[in-house]
């Protein structure tokens, strides 16, 4: 009996381990994006947007309050991909979609 026995594994180690890798864990770290939308792109931008779904393929659909706004987010699309994937931890968003409310 050399081995050291462990402890519990605790069940939200087990899942984490369990989801990094599937396709449930891609799902669910895209459906986060949608959540964590605001706390990444800042009040100014998340007063006049909305994070509406994203696509498998990384496409994040966002509606935009003016046409205005929406002209000046596609100018800052680059940025906001970046601070979107760096809030997630991981690249899930590849492309946005920009789309006026109306």
């Amino acid at each position: 009996m050399s081995e050291k026995r462990r402890g519990p594994t605790k069940v939200g180690d087990v899942l984490t381990e369990m989801l990094a890798g599937s396709a449930l864990g891609a799902r669910i770290a895209r459906a986060e994006v949608l959540g964590h939308w605001a706390d990444a792109v800042g009040p100014q931008i998340a007063a006049v947007t909305h994070a509406r779904a994203i696509a498998e393929n990384g496409t994040l659909m966002v509606g935009v309050k003016t046409n205005g706004w929406l002209q000046e987010l596609g100018m800052m699309e680059r940025s906001l991909i970046a601070k979107v994937n760096k809030q997630a931890g991981q690249e899930v968003v590849r492309k946005i979609r920009w789309e006026l409310q109306r």
